[in-house]
Order: structure tokens, then C-alpha cells, then sequence
């Protein structure tokens, strides 16, 4: 096809929701899944990325030519020279794109090109706001109507287009997107044209993530507040009656990890399940992948224990992580095999986690330590068994040989690697400058091989923070925690049991603890006043 034969690709206009991941829509994650290209807003979530393909390219306008008010046409020229090379492009923006995002003057541009599109709406901003506030942005006693009104309009229209007497008359909730730089103003002009210094308000930071803050005040006083706890944008206020009905703390306010910034260094394609949990407890994540996960470097041994498992040359098949599961059921359904293969062989795991691994593959455990998640635990437990069985271990290239020296003794072991383990940190990742700037409480750590790779990555500005306990590690085992004391560094928790929800119950605890510590120590001040 010639050139000017490329058909021109679709361009999604995408709302990316006010912040937290799990607001996104189904329509807007079938979208980013499949991009080719994603142009996305500096305040969109990160995480809204993870659905996007790894070989997809993706632009920040911030990195766009020009200060803020110029570069929206680099933003449509971007849209536009992707979509006549056929490329499937997500124009992701923070919220919906139609409530204060350009997304119809885009949508126009693309018109005007005969470049397809559409338009996939997203949780605003205000009405996300409402439910993590526990403020009813409409309720029969107080409000019967919600406008949206920008506190930053356009310099260039001349004369403002609010009339602020109505809006001071509006018999409902207001809902104030961009304006805390003008809130001054805008407090002044509610006031002067009739509304009542003492009407409730209420300025929300960052809403829907672990960073969220909100302040409640009157009217008069909200300036005052807002600058006394700190509060800057992004933020939207909201006034009205139905401010006085928010709780001390709404739900999302009690979540016991709000606030807490934790780094997951797991391979990728294992750490959203934790990062996911971590966030509906109101943690902040961040994710610093510290080791790939690849095929072998020759599947041949691999595929010869596949033909013998077939004909029944094993009794037990023992893998010691999820990895190792994937890693070789992956490859007998590629070599044109099924799960037949198994017949009567017994499958060990070495714990929960690997064993929820077998249930993808609709196959059960027969064995899984009770306690201890580790290889001396699953050769305790699997020596009872195997005297003078034959042992087929599937694991990867780098783990211990443990296993196999505590099972040679009474059974016939052989091991096949099913996975290759490369290190993947970046030096540049802007990760690191989030640690050196102490902008992390928690790192996570949950093997040997990632604590050697994450730690062999500090610098001494990192190294010196950690020391100093501004940054806390957590491991998911004593031999993950051994590791990390031998390269020099304290271990503040360990994980019991050695899963991820073990590591995560551990910062739970020490998180409550600190709560708990403080609470005391201000109840023993205002006793002393």
C-alpha cells in the first residue's frame, strides 16, 4: 500500500478519572490496551499507564514544545501526524474531557482533518469528590441542583462570562474546578453579591488517592484553612448546605495506609495485584520493576521433561513461585501439549501464592507448606514423602539450589530452568530522584535477588536516608531480610507470613502502631496544658 494510502488511524478522547486507577471505565482501559501511541495529561494518574502496551509509545505534554497556554497546537499536531500513520492514538486527560479538558475544541481539530475519533467519558472530578468526601453534592433537604464552574477562564474571551450574582444565588451545590489561585477573589465576589460569609465549604487536594487532603471551613475562613494546612493545587472546592453533612472522616479518610508512599519493586507483570491492595487501603504507590522476567535461554531440557512427564518418568512436580508455574505451563500448551501431560503426578508449591498460580491452570496443590513459605519448608514437608520418588523441579535461573541438596538425599531430582531473571533497574528511572528527595516511606522488597539489585542501586544520598530511617525497609522473608543486613542495611519489618499481603499486613501494623504513639503523646500534652 502506498503511502497516501494509509488509512488514518482512530484517536480516542479518553477521561482518565480524577486519580484513583479503579475509577477508570472498562470502555477507556479496551482503549489504552490497544494504543499505539498515548498522549497523556502531566496530572493523570501513572498508573492509568500500566493497561498501556509496553511497546506503545507515550508523550507527556509537558515534554510538548511551548509554555502551557501554547502548546495545544503541538498537542493537536501530535494527535493528528499519528493518526495519518495509521497509528491507533488515546488522547488520555485527567477527569472527562468535556467538563473543563479542551476535549470538544480537540474533537473540532480532528473534525476538521476527517481523522476518526471518539469520545470515551470519565469519572469527573467533583462528583468523584462527592463520594470520597461523603458529601452529597445533591440531597432534598439542602440541594436540588450541582453547577460546575471554572475559577480560571480563558484570558483571551475579554470580559468574564460568569455572573457571579447568580452564581452566589444558585439554590445548590457549587462545585469550583482551577481556582485556588484566584480563591480570594473568588470568596470576595460570593460574598459582595449576596451569599453568606458563613456558608459551609470545603477545599479537597488530590482526591481519590493516597495524597487527598481536604479542609472544611466556612466561607470566610477558607482561604485561612486552606493555606494553614498546606493545600495547593490540584484541588476543588465545593460550597454549599451539603458541605455541613460530610463526617469527621469519610470512608475513604479512615483507609488505615492513606497517606503512606510505598515503593513495589517486583517484576512488572507481578506487582499489580499488590499495588492494586495497597491502594484500596489508601496507599500511594510507586513501582520501580527491579528484575524482568524472560524465557530461557534454551527451552530444549524443557521440552524433553515435558515428553518424559507424558510418559511417566516423574511423581512429583514441585515449582517454587508463580513464575516457575507460568514459565512451564506457558510452554506446554506452545509445544502443542495440554494438561493430559500430568496423569497421576503429584504437584508441590511452596506457597499460597505459587499455588493460586496453579488454579489459572484450573490445577490444585497436593502439597503447600502451612507456615513457613520457603525452600527448606517445602523440602521438610516433601521429604516426608518422596522416599525414592522421582523429583521434577521447575524453577528459574537464578534461585537457590537448597531444594535439590535437601531432596537428593532421598529421591531422584532433576531440575529444569523455566524462567530467566534479568536485572532491570534503570539508573535514570525517575524513581530515583523520588528516593533521594525522601519522597518514599516504605520500600518492599520480596526476594534476595530484588534487595541485591535495588540496593546495588543506591546512591549515597539514598544509602544515607534509608540509614537514617526516613525510608523503612520492608522484606517478605528472614532470607530476604539476611540479604539485606548483609549489604548493610536495617530491616524495620518482615512479613509473616512470606506473601505480599504478609508484607503488606506489616505496614499496616507499624503504620497503626505510629498512630497510636502519636495519639498518646497529644492526649499527654493537652493533659499537661
Amino acid at each position: 500500500m502506498q503511502e497516501s494510502e494509509i488509512r488514518p488511524g482512530t484517536v480516542y478522547l479518553v477521561g482518565g478519572g480524577p486519580g484513583d486507577p479503579g475509577l477508570l471505565t472498562l470502555r477507556a482501559v479496551e482503549c489504552l490496551r490497544k494504543a499505539d501511541v498515548v498522549i497523556y495529561d502531566q496530572l493523570v494518574s501513572p498508573r492509568a499507564l500500566d493497561f498501556v502496551p509496553l511497546a506503545a509509545q507515550r508523550i507527556c505534554v509537558r515534554d510538548l514544545a511551548g509554555y502551557h497556554p501554547d502548546r495545544w497546537p503541538h498537542i493537536y499536531h501530535a494527535m493528528i501526524d499519528a493518526a495519518l500513520e495509521g497509528k491507533t492514538v488515546v488522547r488520555l486527560k485527567g477527569g472527562d474531557p468535556n467538563i473543563f479538558g479542551r476535549g470538544g475544541e480537540e474533537a473540532e481539530c480532528l473534525r476538521s482533518k476527517g481523522i476518526p475519533y471518539e469520545m470515551i467519558p470519565g469519572v469527573t472530578t467533583a462528583l468523584a469528590c462527592g463520594s470520597y468526601l461523603e458529601i452529597p453534592l445533591t440531597h432534598r433537604a439542602h440541594a436540588s441542583a450541582l453547577a460546575i464552574i471554572t475559577g480560571h477562564e480563558n484570558p483571551t474571551k475579554g470580559q468574564t462570562r460568569l455572573d457571579w450574582a447568580a452564581i452566589a444565588r444558585f439554590p445548590g451545590t457549587l462545585a469550583i474546578y482551577m481556582g485556588i489561585a484566584r480563591l480570594p477573589l473568588i470568596v470576595s465576589e460570593l460574598v459582595a453579591n449576596g451569599m453568606p460569609d458563613t456558608t459551609p465549604a470545603c477545599i479537597v487536594y488530590k482526591a481519590t488517592t493516597g495524597h487527598q487532603l481536604s479542609v472544611t471551613a466556612t466561607l470566610r475562613d477558607l482561604d485561612e484553612s486552606r493555606r494553614r494546612n498546606g493545600i495547593d493545587t490540584p484541588a476543588l472546592v465545593l460550597i454549599g448546605q451539603v458541605v455541613a453533612l460530610k463526617p469527621v472522616k469519610s470512608w475513604f479518610e479512615q483507609q488505615p495506609l492513606l497517606n503512606q508512599r510505598v515503593l513495589v519493586t517486583r517484576p512488572r507483570e507481578q506487582s499489580q495485584e499488590m499495588i492494586h491492595q495497597l491502594e484500596r487501603l489508601g496507599a500511594v504507590t510507586y513501582s520501580l520493576p527491579a528484575i524482568e522476567i524472560r524465557e530461557p535461554a534454551n527451552w530444549a531440557p524443557v521440552d524433553d521433561a515435558i515428553d518424559r512427564l507424558r510418559d511417566g518418568a516423574y511423581d512429583w512436580l514441585v515449582f517454587t513461585s508463580a513464575n516457575g508455574v507460568r514459565g512451564f505451563f506457558r510452554r506446554v500448551l506452545e509445544i502443542g501439549r495440554d494438561l493430559r501431560i500430568l496423569g497421576n503426578t503429584r504437584l508441590a508449591a511452596v506457597g499460597p501464592s505459587t499455588a493460586q498460580a496453579l488454579t489459572e491452570y484450573h490445577l490444585r496443590a497436593d502439597l503447600v507448606p502451612e507456615d513457613e513459605y520457603q525452600a527448606e519448608a517445602l523440602a521438610a514437608k516433601l521429604g516426608q514423602q518422596v522416599d525414592a520418588h522421582r523429583v521434577l523441579l521447575a524453577r528459574g535461573d537464578r534461585g537457590r539450589e537448597t531444594l535439590r541438596e535437601q531432596l537428593t538425599p532421598r529421591a531422584h531430582v532433576e531440575q529444569i530452568v523455566v524462567y530467566s531473571q534479568v536485572d532491570a533497574i534503570d539508573p535514570n528511572h525517575e524513581m530515583f530522584d523520588a528516593l533521594r528527595r525522601g519522597e518514599l516511606d516504605w520500600i518492599t522488597l520480596t526476594s534476595s535477588n530484588i534487595a541485591r539489585a535495588v540496593i546495588g542501586s543506591f546512591d549515597q544520598t539514598i544509602r544515607d536516608r534509608v540509614l537514617r530511617g526516613d525510608m523503612k525497609v520492608v522484606t517478605i522473608s528472614p532470607l530476604t531480610s539476611a540479604t539485606v543486613r548483609e549489604l548493610g542495611f536495617p530491616v524495620t519489618a518482615e512479613a509473616n507470613p512470606s506473601t505480599a499481603n504478609g508484607i503488606i499486613d506489616a505496614i499496616r501494623q507499624l503504620v497503626a502502631a505510629q498512630k497510636a504513639s502519636e495519639q498518646e503523646s497529644n492526649s499527654d500534652a493537652i493533659s499537661e496544658v
